[in-house]
């Protein structure tokens, strides 16, 4: 099993940033790719970026591409999310998520979750 934790939402005014951050514990080296999902009220949960174990390589959704990076420590232990530019858009509840294979887009193909941490822009 592999346990993850966020932290960093809060409220920010747009145009201003945020990092958010996910510890993974656990069996962590099971883990092949990192994701950050976000779920806005009546909304699916939407995939906004992602990064891999081998590579470091990353994905972003079009609608964050250029505003917000993400990155990882060496052992992929904790996960990392930098928003900047942030429009009230971007409010939701973010979750990092966990995949054994892959670099999934789609959040059925995770096996692990955080509970999530809430990020509200104003206008």
């Amino acid at each position: 099993q592999v346990q993850l934790v966020e932290s960093g939402g809060r409220l920010v005014q747009a145009g201003g940033s945020l990092r958010l951050s996910c510890v993974a514990s656990g069996r962590t080296l099971a883990v092949a790719f990192m994701g950050w999902f976000r779920q806005a009220p009546g909304k699916e949960r939407e995939f906004v970026a992602g990064i891999r174990r081998s590579d470091y390589s990353t994905n972003y959704a079009d609608s964050v591409k250029g505003r917000f990076t993400i990155s990882r420590d060496k052992s992929m232990n904790t996960v990392y999310l930098q928003m900047n530019s942030l429009k009230p858009e971007d409010t939701a509840v973010y979750f990092c998520a966990a995949a054994r294979w892959g670099s999934p887009l789609v959040a059925s193909e995770y096996q692990y979750w955080g509970q999530g941490t809430q990020v509200t822009v104003s206008s």
